[in-house]
C-alpha cells in the first residue's frame, strides 16, 4: 500500500489518499565529499570552538517513489540504472567539541545560492547549522563549481531532460531587459542571475523581441513595438564591436541601442529542460543525511552523526518561498516514510516559489509575469472561488503523512504591499479571515519592510543617520526610492522569535499566540488611502496609496499542461496571458500613517516618524518604474522636530516635542514600548536594555 499524489483535473481534486504504508527507501545521499575545514573567527562563535566543513553531497533519487513522482520531468532524466542523480553543495558549522552539541540543527535554505550568515546565539548554544544546495537553473552565474569552499555560493548540479528517445524537449522561454540603455549588448538577467536558458538557434527570425513604454500593476502593457529580426542579434557587442557584434546566445544586441525608457522583452524556443523539482528532494535528503545517518555508502562519517536529535529548517524571502512550496508537495517526508524536520521557519515569504515545471525561473523578482501566487498560499484547505480551483492547503500532504513539522512565520509590511501576502490571510475573495492551525504561529511586524532595517534611533532622525537619498528597490534593475529607508528593525524580534522556536521544537512550551491584521477587527481593510485612513505626509503625492499602488496576485494562464494547484507541469504560454487581477488588502493605520495589528516592537511604540512597507520609484536614470511602488523596499517620514517645522511642512502629526517633550521623555517612552514588548514575549531583556541605552545615547531632541 502506497501513498500516492494525483492530479486529477476537471474533478477539481488535488490529493488522493489510497493507502498509507510506504516501500523501502532506494534513494539517498550515497557519499559525501569534505572539500574544506575552516575554524570559525572566535567572536562569531559566543565563545564555543566552532569549525566550518564545506563538502559536496552526491544523491541518487528513484523517479518511481511515491515521495519523488511529484518531481517534473523526473523520468526524464534518469540513468542507465534507472535512478536520478545529482550533486548539491553544503556547508555545516558545528561545535569542534561535540560534547557542546545542543542537538538541535538549523537547516538553511540558500538565497539565490548565497549561505545565510551565521548566527552567534545559536553557536554559543551550540546549536549545528546546515547549508544545502536547492537551486539547480545552472547557466553562467550559477554554474556548480568544481569544489565548494565556505564562502562560496551554493547550487545543484542536474541532468538537463530529454525525451524518451533521446531527442532534445524544446519549449517557449521568456526573457527581459529593465532600465538600460546605450549600444552595448545587454545579458537577460533575472534578479541578479541569468536566465538560465539559451535559445536553440541564433537566428533572430526563431524568436521575437518587442520594447514597451510601461506596465501597469493592473496588468496593462502599454506602448508595445515589435522589433525586427534585421534590428537585433543574439550577440555581445559595444561601441568598439558595434552591431552585430560576436554571436552569443546570452546577450542581445540591438542596432539602434537601447533606450532606457523601454522595456525589451524577448521570448525564444530553448532545450535546457531542468528538473529544478529535484531541488526538493535533494535539500530534502541532504538534511535527512547529516541529521540521521552515520556515515555514507563507502563508509565517509557523517562529522555531526550522532549529535542532532531536533532540526528546523529556515529560509528567508525566496528561501521561505522554498520552504513553503517543499512542504505543499510533501517533501517533509523521506523515501521511507520518515519525517525530515522538526520545524519550518519561512522568513518574510507568503507565496510559494516557482520551481516545479518545465521552463520555470525561481529567481524571479515579481515583473509583471511572475509565477508562484497560483494555488493556495494558506495552510488549510480553502476554496478559491476568484480562480476556480478546488479546497486545498498547503499542509494537505504532510496532514495525510502524520509528517507536519511545527510552523513559525513572520512577515513585515513590505511583503504585503510588494510581496502579495495578504491572500493567505484572508483567501482570494476576501470575505473572511482564515483559521490558522495549531502547529502554526504567524506573527506581523507592522510598518517594516523586507528584512527589517537598520535599526536604531538617529537613524530616524534628519541630519544625524538618516540617509538623504532613498535605497535601491530590489529587482532587476529596478531604480532607487524618493524616500530614506525605513530603519525599523526585525533583528530584536526574530532573537525572541528564535528563543521562542528553540523550546517549542525541543521542549514543547508553547510560543505567543499569533498576531496579524485581521478583518474581524477592522485592522486589515482594502489597499488604497481611504479604506486605510492613510494620512496625507509631506514629501509624498496626497493621493498615495493609490488601488493599484500595490503589486497584486495576477491569474495567470500558464497553459493547459500547467497545474496551478501544485505549481508543476509544463508553461507552454511565455508570456502568460492574464484572466485578472485579484483585489489586494493591507493594514489600517493610525494617524501617523503607521500600521496597525502586529506584534510590539520599541521604534514603532516611541516612534520618530511615519515608517511604510513600501517606497516610490525615484524618475531618473532608470525612468521605467518611476512613481510606482519601489517593488519590496521600505521608506520613512520622519515627525518634524519642533510644532514651527510642523506648521511650516503643513505635516499633520503632532513633532517629536510636542509628543515627547525633551530628550528625556523620549527615553521614558523607550523604556515604556521596551517592557511592553518583554512582557508579551516578543523583546528578550538583554535586547531591551540595549535599546534603552541606544536611546538614552540617541541624538532624539538634544
Amino acid at each position: 500500500m502506497h501513498l500516492v499524489v494525483r492530479h486529477l483535473r476537471g474533478a477539481g481534486i488535488a490529493l488522493a489518499l489510497i493507502s498509507t504504508a510506504f516501500t523501502a527507501a532506494h534513494a539517498r545521499v550515497t557519499r559525501i565529499v569534505i572539500d574544506e575545514v575552516k575554524l570559525m573567527q572566535a567572536d562569531q562563535t559566543g565563545g564555543i570552538a566552532t569549525e566550518q566543513i564545506a563538502g559536496r553531497a552526491f544523491g541518487e533519487l528513484d523517479p518511481g517513489a511515491v515521495a519523488n513522482r511529484i518531481i517534473n520531468d523526473i523520468t526524464l532524466v534518469k540513468d542507465a540504472d534507472g535512478k536520478a542523480r545529482y550533486v548539491a553543495t553544503f556547508v555545516l558549522t558545528k561545535p569542534v567539541n561535540a560534547a557542546k552539541a545542543s542537538g538541535l540543527m538549523w537547516h538553511e535554505v540558500p538565497n539565490r545560492g548565497l549561505r545565510r550568515p551565521n548566527v552567534s546565539a545559536e553557536r554559543a548554544n551550540g546549536d549545528i547549522d546546515l547549508t544545502s544546495a536547492w537551486q539547480g537553473d545552472n547557466a553562467g552565474a550559477t554554474a556548480v563549481r568544481a569544489t565548494a569552499e565556505v564562502e562560496k555560493s551554493h547550487w545543484l548540479q542536474l541532468p538537463i531532460a530529454r525525451n524518451t528517445d533521446g531527442s532534445p524537449i524544446t519549449g517557449t522561454v521568456l526573457g527581459r531587459i529593465v532600465n538600460r540603455s546605450g549600444p552595448a549588448s545587454q545579458p537577460l538577467i533575472v534578479q541578479t542571475n541569468p536566465v538560465p536558458y539559451k535559445p536553440v538557434s541564433l537566428d533572430t527570425r526563431t524568436s521575437r523581441l518587442v520594447s514597451r513604454t510601461a506596465e501597469s500593476t493592473r496588468g496593462e502593457v502599454i506602448g508595445e513595438l515589435e522589433i525586427a529580426p534585421s534590428e537585433w542579434a543574439w550577440a555581445r557587442c559595444d561601441a568598439t564591436n558595434p552591431f552585430p557584434g560576436t554571436p552569443d546566445p546570452t546577450q542581445i544586441c540591438l542596432k539602434a541601442g537601447f533606450d532606457a525608457k523601454r522595456l525589451y522583452q524577448v521570448t525564444f524556443t530553448s532545450q535546457d529542460a531542468y528538473p529544478l523539482g529535484v531541488g526538493f528532494a535533494a535539500w530534502r535528503d541532504v538534511g535527512q543525511f547529516f541529521k540521521t545517518a552515520r556515515a555514507d555508502d563507502a563508509g565517509t562519517p557523517n562529522p555531526v552523526g550522532g549529535m542532532v536529535t531536533h532540526s528546523i529548517g529556515r529560509g528567508v524571502s525566496q528561501s521561505g518561498n522554498f520552504l513553503r512550496g517543499w512542504l505543499h508537495l510533501g517533501f517533509n517526508q523521506d523515501e521511507a516514510g520518515k519525517q525530515v524536520h522538526d520545524g519550518l521557519w519561512p522568513i518574510i515569504a507568503g507565496r510559494r516559489i516557482a520551481l516545479n515545471f518545465r521552463w520555470a525561473q525561481p529567481d524571479g523578482v515579481l515583473e509583471l509575469y511572475q509565477a508562484g501566487s497560483e494555488g493556495p498560499q494558506w495552510w488549510l484547505p480553502q476554496a478559491d472561488p476568484a480562480r476556480a480551483l478546488p479546497a486545498v492547503g498547503l499542509l494537505d500532504r504532510c496532514t495525510l503523512t502524520k509528517s507536519c513539522p511545527k510552523i513559525i512565520e513572520h512577515f513585515g509590511s513590505a511583503e504585503v504591499w510588494a510581496l502579495k501576502l495578504t491572500p493567505e490571510w484572508i483567501g482570494t475573495d476576501a470575505r473572511k479571515d482564515l483559521p490558522l492551525p495549531p502547529n502554526v504561529r504567524r506573527y506581523y511586524i507592522a510598518s517594516s519592510n523586507h528584512g527589517g532595517g537598520a535599526g536604531g534611533f538617529n537613524s530616524s532622525l534628519p541630519g544625524a543617520g538618516l540617509p538623504t537619498t532613498g535605497p535601491m528597490c530590489p529587482g532587476n534593475n529596478y531604480g532607487t526610492g524618493t524616500l530614506p529607508a525605513n530603519p525599523v528593525p526585525h533583528t530584536e524580534t526574530v532573537n525572541a522569535l528564535r528563543v521562542h522556536f528553540r523550546n517549542w521544537v525541543m521542549r514543547g512550551i508553547e510560543p505567543p499566540p499569533s498576531r496579524w491584521p485581521r478583518l474581524a477587527d477592522g485592522t486589515l481593510v482594502a489597499a488604497n488611502k481611504t479604506a486605510m485612513d492613510f494620512p496625507t505626509l509631506p514629501t509624498l503625492r496626497p493621493t498615495i496609496p493609490e488601488p493599484d499602488f500595490i503589486m497584486p496576485v495576477m491569474d495567470f494562464d500558464w497553459g493547459a499542461q500547467f497545474n496551478p494547484v501544485d505549481g508543476s507541469g509544463i508553461a507552454t504560454n511565455a508570456p502568460p496571458p492574464i484572466r485578472q487581477v485579484l483585489g489586494m488588502y493591507a493594514p489600517k493605520v493610525d494617524a501617523d500613517g503607521n500600521e496597525l495589528g502586529g506584534v510590539p516592537v520599541v521604534l514603532l511604540d516611541a516612534p520618530l516618524g511615519t515608517y511604510l512597507g513600501w517606497n516610490v520609484t525615484a524618475d531618473g536614470a532608470r525612468p521605467f518604474h518611476a512613481g510606482q511602488i519601489c517593488n519590496y523596499a521600505g521608506g520613512m517620514v520622519p515627525f518634524a522636530r519642533n510644532e514651527q517645522e510642523r506648521r511650516i511642512t503643513k505635516d499633520s502629526r503632532p513633532s517629536l516635542q510636542e509628543r515627547y517633550g525633551d530628550h528625556a521623555g523620549y527615553v521614558a517612552a523607550v523604556r515604556k514600548a521596551a517592557a511592553k514588548a518583554q512582557a508579551e514575549g516578543f523583546l528578550l531583556a538583554e535586547d531591551a536594555n540595549a535599546l534603552i541605552r541606544a536611546a538614552d545615547d540617541s541624538m532624539v531632541l538634544r
